[in-house]
């Protein structure tokens, strides 16, 4: 699954602690419902760094789109609450 970073590139993360980033992607989810600001960009934050520092990143000359958007760790909560399906960023594994 490859992941786009706004700003940052994309990241593939067949190959990251799948338990680890759904957790990561959970707590963004209930930041954002609870309202939060704060929490929310802490959340993102930390899901953003945990997928820079394992994730494999992709090429630049990949031509293949992103499968999952992540917006910048400052975005405004109305902008990261229509980038989330229900499950958060990240699908949850089957």
């Amino acid at each position: 699954m490859i992941v786009r970073i706004m700003g940052e590139g994309q990241f593939d993360v067949a190959d990251v602690e799948q338990d680890t980033l759904q957790k990561y992607d959970a707590e963004v989810e209930e930041a954002v419902e609870s309202g939060d600001a704060d929490h929310v960009h802490r959340a993102l934050e930390t899901l953003r760094q945990y997928i820079y520092d394992h994730a494999q990143p992709v090429s630049e000359d990949f031509l293949g789109g992103s499968d999952i958007v992540i917006p910048y760790p400052d975005a405004e909560i109305d902008d990261i609450r229509r980038l989330l399906t229900g499950e958060g960023f990240l699908p949850d594994p089957a």
